[in-house]
């Protein structure tokens, strides 16, 4: 066996027996639609070894009926989560399944999203009105996959944001559909009125509302999201909670992984720096433009990776101004690394 090979292996083992320590929700990576594609995914994965990371969700209408790979990530990237968007429990069995021998680690069920165009498909934050449907469609998905099947949701819908609405939807999907897992975002959902964008900042965040869930259902793996951007706030949390999600933070400071795998998980590899994940991410892109990809579909997921150091702005002009462009490659990374001062140990 090579000394590569020796280093590779030893790496997996010291991976896996984190991941073994600590529930697989513990930190994760936030499903956001045209975002989580597998190149921010390969990217995310260079900065943290034990975040769980997400798909966008992925409806079985497309995972079906649709001529694409919708199923489509990089082996690096586990431990992976595809989430669907459905409510039909044949079709969501189908999907999973599908994705189960594709090799996903977990299937998860959006329970959240509050868009038009997923509450006309019946499916999203609207099912929370439908309990016994989301328990029927996770009871359907767990007949015909042995990895865990998990429900995304929020903390009510509309008029519906009681506390007892809230224990009564978890308790129907864990008891009648078999759920152990649950990750809550902490704020109710407006089905009208509030675009996607809006819903995720304007309904008050109630994170005391889902410690006390956590404690009425302490049985159940329960994961909190919404509103978190410090490693701080994540520590805090999860003093009541199995783990904690984060949205958009990861997407506009992504060097906020970077201290992931030390402050949560133990780890004692040392922190990357910038500049070597941004080199760690050459071969990536030299293999992809070689298939066809455009190279500012995966830098556009790198631009925040120096914020708030000198030359970040001038890191995200050059990008932006030249990767689009005909025949660009990783000379484009090389030189907007050139614009961050070379005193710099970042």
């Amino acid at each position: 066996m090579t000394e590569s090979a020796v280093v590779s292996n030893q790496q997996t083992e010291n991976k896996q027996a984190v991941q073994s320590e600590y529930p697989a929700c513990r930190f994760s990576i936030a499903p956001m639609l045209d975002w989580t594609d597998r190149h921010c995914r390969y990217f995310h994965r260079l900065l943290s070894e034990h975040a769980q990371l997400y798909t966008e969700m992925v409806t079985t209408g497309a995972i079906i009926h649709g001529k694409a790979d919708y199923l489509a990530y990089n082996e690096e990237e586990h431990p992976l989560v595809l989430q669907l968007g459905g409510s039909n429990p044949a079709d969501l069995a189908t999907c999973a399944k599908l994705a189960a021998e594709r090799g996903y680690d977990e299937i998860n069920l959006n329970v959240g999203c509050p868009s038009d165009r997923v509450q006309n498909g019946r499916f999203g934050a609207c099912l929370m009105g439908e309990a016994e449907l989301v328990a029927q469609c996770v009871a359907a998905m767990r007949e015909v996959v042995d990895i865990p099947v998990s429900v995304k949701t929020r903390i009510g819908i509309d008029e519906q944001d009681s506390y007892p609405f809230l224990t009564d939807f978890v308790g129907i999907v864990s008891e009648k559909g078999g759920c152990r897992d649950f990750t809550i975002h902490a704020r109710k959902a407006w089905l009208s009125g509030l675009s996607p964008k809006e819903n995720r900042e304007i309904p008050p965040l109630d994170y005391p509302r889902v410690y006390q869930l956590k404690k009425d259902f302490p049985h159940l793996t329960m994961g909190i999201n919404g509103g978190i951007k410090t490693l701080e706030e994540m520590e805090a949390h999860l003093a009541h909670m199995d783990g904690v999600m984060v949205g958009r933070e990861a997407y506009q400071n992504p060097y906020l992984l970077a201290e992931i795998d030390q402050r949560l998980f133990g780890s004692d590899t040392p922190m990357k720096k910038r500049r070597a994940v941004v080199e760690a991410m050459f071969p990536y892109i030299e293999r992809e433009l070689s298939q066809g990809a455009y190279l500012n579909h995966i830098t556009r997921h790198m631009l925040g990776l120096f914020q708030n150091m000198p030359g970040a702005r001038q890191w995200r002009r050059h990008i932006s101004e030249n990767a689009h462009k005909p025949g660009s490659g990783i000379e484009v990374l090389e030189q907007a690394l050139a614009k961050i001062p070379a005193h710099l140990d970042v």
